[in-house]
Protein backbone atom coordinates (compact mmCIF):
# COMPACT_ATOMS: atom_id res chain seq x y z
CA UNK A 1 0.00 0.00 0.00
CA UNK A 2 0.82 3.57 -0.98
CA UNK A 3 1.28 6.18 1.34
CA UNK A 4 1.03 9.67 1.34
CA UNK A 5 3.80 12.24 2.26
CA UNK A 6 1.73 13.67 5.65
CA UNK A 7 0.83 9.83 6.37
CA UNK A 8 4.56 8.77 5.97
CA UNK A 9 5.92 11.93 8.18
CA UNK A 10 3.55 10.22 11.06
CA UNK A 11 3.94 6.76 10.64
CA UNK A 12 7.07 5.75 8.92
CA UNK A 13 9.55 3.79 11.33
CA UNK A 14 7.55 4.58 13.93
CA UNK A 15 4.65 2.08 14.68
CA UNK A 16 3.47 1.44 18.16
CA UNK A 17 5.80 0.06 20.56
CA UNK A 18 5.58 -3.80 20.73
CA UNK A 19 5.44 -4.28 24.69
CA UNK A 20 3.65 -1.67 25.71
CA UNK A 21 1.44 -0.15 22.84
CA UNK A 22 3.23 3.32 22.87
CA UNK A 23 1.74 4.76 20.32
CA UNK A 24 5.31 7.49 20.24
CA UNK A 25 8.66 5.49 20.00
CA UNK A 26 10.39 5.50 23.22
CA UNK A 27 13.91 6.87 23.78
CA UNK A 28 16.01 4.32 24.39
CA UNK A 29 18.49 5.74 26.34
CA UNK A 30 21.32 3.08 27.08
CA UNK A 31 24.86 2.89 26.15
CA UNK A 32 24.85 -0.78 25.71
CA UNK A 33 22.23 -3.91 25.43
CA UNK A 34 22.41 -6.93 27.16
CA UNK A 35 22.92 -9.96 24.66
CA UNK A 36 21.55 -13.54 25.01
CA UNK A 37 24.80 -15.53 24.84
CA UNK A 38 28.59 -14.61 23.76
CA UNK A 39 27.82 -12.87 19.74
CA UNK A 40 23.91 -13.33 20.19
CA UNK A 41 22.65 -9.78 20.67
CA UNK A 42 19.00 -9.15 20.46
CA UNK A 43 17.55 -7.97 17.59
CA UNK A 44 20.96 -6.84 16.28
CA UNK A 45 21.48 -4.25 18.74
CA UNK A 46 25.29 -4.75 20.71
CA UNK A 47 26.14 -0.91 21.16
CA UNK A 48 24.20 2.03 20.87
CA UNK A 49 27.05 4.31 18.79
CA UNK A 50 26.60 1.63 16.32
CA UNK A 51 22.67 1.13 16.35
CA UNK A 52 19.85 2.44 18.56
CA UNK A 53 16.23 1.46 18.46
CA UNK A 54 15.00 5.70 18.45
CA UNK A 55 17.36 6.90 16.02
CA UNK A 56 16.57 3.61 13.48
CA UNK A 57 13.23 4.60 13.69
CA UNK A 58 14.08 8.45 12.62
CA UNK A 59 16.52 6.57 9.76
CA UNK A 60 13.35 4.99 8.67
CA UNK A 61 10.90 7.79 8.73
CA UNK A 62 13.83 10.15 6.86
CA UNK A 63 14.79 7.50 4.49
CA UNK A 64 10.73 7.13 3.28
CA UNK A 65 10.28 11.00 3.06
CA UNK A 66 13.09 10.70 0.85
CA UNK A 67 12.28 8.26 -1.55
CA UNK A 68 15.15 6.57 -0.48
CA UNK A 69 16.29 3.19 0.43
CA UNK A 70 18.38 3.66 3.57
CA UNK A 71 19.26 7.00 5.81
CA UNK A 72 21.94 7.50 8.32
CA UNK A 73 21.30 10.08 11.38
CA UNK A 74 24.32 12.46 12.29
CA UNK A 75 25.11 14.28 15.48
CA UNK A 76 25.12 17.26 12.98
CA UNK A 77 24.94 18.02 9.25
CA UNK A 78 28.70 18.95 9.20
CA UNK A 79 28.95 15.43 10.67
CA UNK A 80 27.15 14.01 7.75
CA UNK A 81 29.08 16.04 5.13
CA UNK A 82 32.55 15.15 6.85
CA UNK A 83 31.47 11.19 6.68
CA UNK A 84 30.19 11.50 3.21
CA UNK A 85 32.95 13.01 1.90
CA UNK A 86 35.43 10.62 3.81
CA UNK A 87 33.61 7.88 2.54
CA UNK A 88 33.57 8.30 -1.30
CA UNK A 89 36.36 10.12 -1.65
CA UNK A 90 40.33 9.81 -1.52
CA UNK A 91 43.55 12.57 -1.25
CA UNK A 92 43.98 13.92 -5.05
CA UNK A 93 39.81 13.72 -6.03
CA UNK A 94 38.31 16.55 -6.50
CA UNK A 95 35.02 18.01 -5.42
CA UNK A 96 32.48 20.71 -7.37
CA UNK A 97 30.43 22.77 -4.88
CA UNK A 98 28.30 25.81 -5.34
CA UNK A 99 29.95 29.14 -5.67
CA UNK A 100 27.59 30.59 -2.82
CA UNK A 101 28.11 27.43 -0.70
CA UNK A 102 26.89 27.53 2.92
CA UNK A 103 30.03 28.77 4.83
CA UNK A 104 30.10 25.48 7.16
CA UNK A 105 30.37 23.60 3.76
CA UNK A 106 32.96 25.98 1.87
CA UNK A 107 35.02 25.74 5.71
CA UNK A 108 34.89 22.06 5.80
CA UNK A 109 36.46 21.84 2.49
CA UNK A 110 38.92 24.63 2.33
CA UNK A 111 40.45 24.26 6.25
CA UNK A 112 39.63 20.60 6.87
CA UNK A 113 39.37 18.59 3.97
CA UNK A 114 42.16 20.63 1.88
CA UNK A 115 44.67 20.06 4.13
CA UNK A 116 43.71 16.16 4.04
CA UNK A 117 44.59 16.02 0.27
CA UNK A 118 40.82 16.65 -1.44
CA UNK A 119 41.04 19.65 -3.65
CA UNK A 120 37.64 21.29 -5.27
CA UNK A 121 36.52 24.32 -6.80
CA UNK A 122 33.03 26.41 -7.60
CA UNK A 123 30.71 26.92 -10.20
CA UNK A 124 27.23 28.19 -10.64
CA UNK A 125 25.45 25.15 -10.03
CA UNK A 126 22.52 27.27 -11.59
CA UNK A 127 24.24 26.56 -14.77
CA UNK A 128 25.29 23.04 -16.06
CA UNK A 129 27.47 24.19 -18.78
CA UNK A 130 29.49 26.17 -15.54
CA UNK A 131 29.53 23.03 -13.80
CA UNK A 132 30.71 20.84 -16.72
CA UNK A 133 33.83 23.40 -17.32
CA UNK A 134 34.92 23.30 -13.36
CA UNK A 135 34.48 19.21 -13.34
CA UNK A 136 37.83 17.31 -14.09
CA UNK A 137 37.65 13.85 -15.85
CA UNK A 138 39.01 11.33 -13.95
CA UNK A 139 39.17 13.24 -10.55
CA UNK A 140 35.81 14.75 -9.90
CA UNK A 141 34.16 12.56 -7.12
CA UNK A 142 31.59 14.07 -6.23
CA UNK A 143 29.55 17.50 -8.02
CA UNK A 144 27.62 19.20 -4.72
CA UNK A 145 24.49 20.78 -4.85
CA UNK A 146 22.58 23.15 -2.53
CA UNK A 147 19.04 24.34 -3.86
CA UNK A 148 18.02 26.36 -2.74
CA UNK A 149 21.76 27.63 -2.52
CA UNK A 150 22.11 28.86 0.74
CA UNK A 151 22.19 32.18 0.69
CA UNK A 152 21.36 33.80 -2.11
CA UNK A 153 18.63 31.01 -3.71
CA UNK A 154 19.94 30.00 -6.68
CA UNK A 155 18.49 26.64 -8.42
CA UNK A 156 20.02 24.02 -10.07
CA UNK A 157 19.14 21.72 -12.68
CA UNK A 158 18.92 18.08 -10.61
CA UNK A 159 18.09 15.96 -13.94
CA UNK A 160 20.83 17.97 -15.64
CA UNK A 161 23.64 18.02 -13.42
CA UNK A 162 22.82 14.29 -12.33
CA UNK A 163 23.22 13.13 -16.39
CA UNK A 164 26.75 15.46 -15.97
CA UNK A 165 27.92 13.54 -12.58
CA UNK A 166 27.57 10.45 -13.75
CA UNK A 167 28.79 10.69 -17.21
CA UNK A 168 31.99 11.05 -15.47
CA UNK A 169 31.66 8.65 -12.65
CA UNK A 170 31.30 11.53 -9.86
CA UNK A 171 28.38 11.10 -7.53
CA UNK A 172 25.52 14.19 -7.23
CA UNK A 173 25.28 15.10 -3.35
CA UNK A 174 22.29 17.36 -2.94
CA UNK A 175 21.87 19.53 0.24
CA UNK A 176 17.92 19.70 0.55
CA UNK A 177 18.02 21.73 3.93
CA UNK A 178 16.37 24.81 2.36
CA UNK A 179 13.55 22.63 0.48
CA UNK A 180 13.22 19.88 3.05
CA UNK A 181 11.82 16.76 1.46
CA UNK A 182 8.57 18.01 1.60
CA UNK A 183 8.54 20.61 -1.10
CA UNK A 184 11.50 18.59 -3.08
CA UNK A 185 13.22 15.16 -3.47
CA UNK A 186 16.37 15.38 -5.13
CA UNK A 187 16.48 11.33 -5.40
CA UNK A 188 13.83 11.45 -7.76
CA UNK A 189 15.58 13.81 -10.08
CA UNK A 190 18.74 11.40 -10.03
CA UNK A 191 21.09 12.38 -7.25
CA UNK A 192 22.87 9.83 -5.39
CA UNK A 193 22.97 10.84 -2.12
CA UNK A 194 20.56 13.86 -0.01
CA UNK A 195 22.29 15.87 2.62
CA UNK A 196 20.11 17.57 5.14
CA UNK A 197 20.93 19.50 8.73
CA UNK A 198 17.82 18.03 10.57
CA UNK A 199 18.68 20.78 12.78
CA UNK A 200 16.51 23.12 10.12
CA UNK A 201 12.99 22.27 8.96
CA UNK A 202 13.14 18.45 9.47
CA UNK A 203 13.42 19.38 13.80
CA UNK A 204 11.51 22.67 12.78
CA UNK A 205 11.41 24.02 16.80
CA UNK A 206 15.48 25.57 16.96
CA UNK A 207 15.47 22.89 19.79
CA UNK A 208 17.97 19.64 18.85
CA UNK A 209 20.72 19.82 16.25
CA UNK A 210 21.42 16.64 13.97
CA UNK A 211 21.92 16.07 10.46
CA UNK A 212 21.46 12.92 7.83
CA UNK A 213 22.26 11.24 4.40
CA UNK A 214 20.09 9.39 2.03
CA UNK A 215 20.49 7.25 -0.60
CA UNK A 216 18.77 4.88 -2.73
CA UNK A 217 22.03 2.62 -3.07
CA UNK A 218 22.38 -0.30 -1.17
CA UNK A 219 25.72 -0.55 -1.51
CA UNK A 220 26.58 2.97 -1.23
CA UNK A 221 24.30 3.09 2.00
CA UNK A 222 26.13 -0.20 3.64
CA UNK A 223 29.67 1.99 3.22
CA UNK A 224 28.18 5.21 4.97
CA UNK A 225 26.79 2.99 7.57
CA UNK A 226 30.14 1.34 8.54
CA UNK A 227 31.92 5.00 8.54
CA UNK A 228 28.81 6.43 11.09
CA UNK A 229 30.13 3.82 12.98
CA UNK A 230 33.78 3.79 12.85
CA UNK A 231 33.52 7.36 12.79
CA UNK A 232 31.40 7.86 15.72
CA UNK A 233 29.45 10.93 15.46
CA UNK A 234 26.18 9.82 15.37
CA UNK A 235 22.46 11.45 16.51
CA UNK A 236 21.88 10.71 20.06
CA UNK A 237 18.72 9.03 21.20
CA UNK A 238 16.97 12.18 22.88
CA UNK A 239 18.18 14.53 19.23
CA UNK A 240 16.49 11.12 17.51
CA UNK A 241 13.38 11.78 19.22
CA UNK A 242 12.82 15.57 19.38
CA UNK A 243 13.96 15.21 15.24
CA UNK A 244 11.54 12.59 15.00
CA UNK A 245 8.66 14.43 17.01
CA UNK A 246 9.14 17.83 14.59
CA UNK A 247 9.30 15.53 11.29
CA UNK A 248 5.33 14.62 12.20
CA UNK A 249 4.23 18.25 11.59
CA UNK A 250 6.59 19.32 8.63
CA UNK A 251 4.22 18.84 6.06
CA UNK A 252 1.73 21.79 7.30
CA UNK A 253 4.72 23.69 8.48
CA UNK A 254 6.16 23.97 5.43
CA UNK A 255 2.79 25.00 4.06
CA UNK A 256 2.41 27.92 6.12
CA UNK A 257 6.50 28.94 5.91
CA UNK A 258 5.68 29.13 2.16
CA UNK A 259 2.63 30.66 2.73
CA UNK A 260 4.43 33.50 5.37
CA UNK A 261 7.28 34.19 2.61
CA UNK A 262 5.16 34.47 -0.31
CA UNK A 263 3.62 37.94 1.88
CA UNK A 264 7.52 39.09 2.56
CA UNK A 265 8.67 38.98 -0.80
CA UNK A 266 5.37 40.37 -1.65
CA UNK A 267 6.09 43.29 1.04
CA UNK A 268 9.89 43.36 0.13
CA UNK A 269 9.41 44.10 -3.93
CA UNK A 270 7.43 47.37 -3.25
CA UNK A 271 9.66 48.96 -0.22
CA UNK A 272 12.34 51.50 -1.68
CA UNK A 273 14.70 50.28 0.45
CA UNK A 274 15.24 47.17 -1.03
CA UNK A 275 17.34 46.76 -4.15
CA UNK A 276 16.26 42.95 -4.89
CA UNK A 277 14.59 40.31 -3.54
CA UNK A 278 15.61 36.61 -4.24
CA UNK A 279 13.36 33.90 -3.79
CA UNK A 280 12.43 31.22 -6.49
CA UNK A 281 9.07 32.13 -6.29
CA UNK A 282 9.53 34.84 -8.33
CA UNK A 283 8.86 34.65 -12.05
CA UNK A 284 11.95 37.39 -12.86
CA UNK A 285 13.76 34.60 -10.43
CA UNK A 286 16.45 32.70 -13.04
CA UNK A 287 15.68 29.66 -11.55
CA UNK A 288 12.06 29.73 -11.26
CA UNK A 289 11.19 27.75 -14.05
CA UNK A 290 13.33 24.43 -12.95
CA UNK A 291 12.40 25.31 -9.28
CA UNK A 292 8.52 24.62 -10.69
CA UNK A 293 9.35 21.51 -12.17
CA UNK A 294 11.07 20.41 -8.75
CA UNK A 295 9.58 21.68 -6.44
CA UNK A 296 5.52 21.58 -4.47
CA UNK A 297 6.17 25.25 -3.73
CA UNK A 298 9.04 27.29 -3.12
CA UNK A 299 10.39 27.54 0.43
CA UNK A 300 10.04 29.61 3.34
CA UNK A 301 13.48 31.60 3.06
CA UNK A 302 14.24 34.89 1.65
CA UNK A 303 16.76 36.89 0.75
CA UNK A 304 17.04 40.63 -0.26
CA UNK A 305 19.61 43.39 -0.60
CA UNK A 306 19.34 46.24 1.22
CA UNK A 307 19.98 50.02 -0.73
CA UNK A 308 22.72 51.78 1.77
CA UNK A 309 25.02 48.56 1.22
CA UNK A 310 26.56 47.01 4.37
CA UNK A 311 25.61 49.66 6.82
CA UNK A 312 22.26 49.33 6.13
CA UNK A 313 21.80 45.82 6.09
CA UNK A 314 23.13 45.49 9.34
CA UNK A 315 20.99 48.08 11.14
CA UNK A 316 17.98 46.74 9.33
CA UNK A 317 18.97 43.07 11.47
CA UNK A 318 19.86 45.11 14.47
CA UNK A 319 16.62 46.93 14.73
CA UNK A 320 14.64 43.50 13.40
CA UNK A 321 12.13 42.94 16.74
CA UNK A 322 9.47 39.86 15.88
CA UNK A 323 12.07 38.22 13.18
CA UNK A 324 15.18 37.29 15.98
CA UNK A 325 18.57 38.14 15.21
CA UNK A 326 20.39 34.86 14.75
CA UNK A 327 22.09 32.13 13.21
CA UNK A 328 20.35 29.00 11.59
CA UNK A 329 16.87 28.70 10.18
CA UNK A 330 13.82 26.94 9.28
CA UNK A 331 12.02 26.79 13.01
CA UNK A 332 8.39 27.89 13.74
CA UNK A 333 10.27 31.31 14.57
CA UNK A 334 11.46 33.85 12.11
CA UNK A 335 14.80 34.89 12.17
CA UNK A 336 16.81 37.46 9.95
CA UNK A 337 20.72 37.65 9.79
CA UNK A 338 23.58 39.49 7.88
CA UNK A 339 25.45 36.07 6.10
CA UNK A 340 28.74 38.02 5.38
CA UNK A 341 28.53 39.04 8.80
CA UNK A 342 27.18 35.52 10.53
CA UNK A 343 26.74 32.50 8.84
CA UNK A 344 28.73 33.04 5.94
CA UNK A 345 31.79 34.59 7.28
CA UNK A 346 34.38 32.04 6.96
CA UNK A 347 34.48 32.74 3.10
CA UNK A 348 35.59 36.13 3.56
CA UNK A 349 37.75 37.38 1.16
CA UNK A 350 37.04 33.80 -1.29
CA UNK A 351 35.17 33.36 -4.27
CA UNK A 352 32.69 32.35 -2.12
CA UNK A 353 32.37 35.48 -0.28
CA UNK A 354 28.17 36.67 -0.23
CA UNK A 355 27.06 40.45 -1.16
CA UNK A 356 27.97 42.40 2.04
CA UNK A 357 24.39 44.31 1.14
CA UNK A 358 22.79 40.99 1.55
CA UNK A 359 19.81 40.31 4.73
CA UNK A 360 18.61 36.88 5.07
CA UNK A 361 14.93 35.63 6.18
CA UNK A 362 13.81 32.50 7.74
CA UNK A 363 10.60 33.07 7.66
CA UNK A 364 8.90 31.13 10.38
CA UNK A 365 5.05 30.47 11.15
CA UNK A 366 3.74 33.56 12.93
CA UNK A 367 0.81 35.89 11.60
CA UNK A 368 2.31 36.96 8.50
CA UNK A 369 0.78 40.70 9.14
CA UNK A 370 2.90 41.14 11.69
CA UNK A 371 6.09 39.84 10.15
CA UNK A 372 4.98 42.55 7.86
CA UNK A 373 4.54 44.78 10.26
CA UNK A 374 8.54 44.26 11.98
CA UNK A 375 10.19 44.59 8.48
CA UNK A 376 8.16 47.73 8.21
CA UNK A 377 9.47 49.32 10.86
CA UNK A 378 13.49 47.71 10.55
CA UNK A 379 13.59 49.52 7.10
CA UNK A 380 12.37 52.74 8.35
CA UNK A 381 14.82 55.41 7.64
CA UNK A 382 16.78 56.78 10.30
Amino acid sequence: MTFGFETLAIHAGQAPEPRTGAVVPPIFQTSTYAQDAVGEPRQGYEYARTANPTRDALQECVAALEGGRAALAFASGMAAEDTLLRTVCRPGDHVVIPDDAYGGTYRLLARVAEPWGLDWSAARISDVDAVRAAVRKGQTKVIWVETPTNPLLGIADLSGLAGLAHDIGALLVVDNTFASPYLQQPLAHGADVVVHSTTKYLGGHSDVVGGALITSDTSLGERLAYHQNAMGAINGPFDAWLTLRGVKTLAVRMERHCDNAERVVEYLLAHPRVSQVLYPGLPEHPGHETAAKQMRRFGGMVSFRAVGGEAQAVAICNRARLFVLGESLGGVESLIEHPGRMTHASAAGSPLEVPADLVRLSVGIETADDLVADLDQALRED
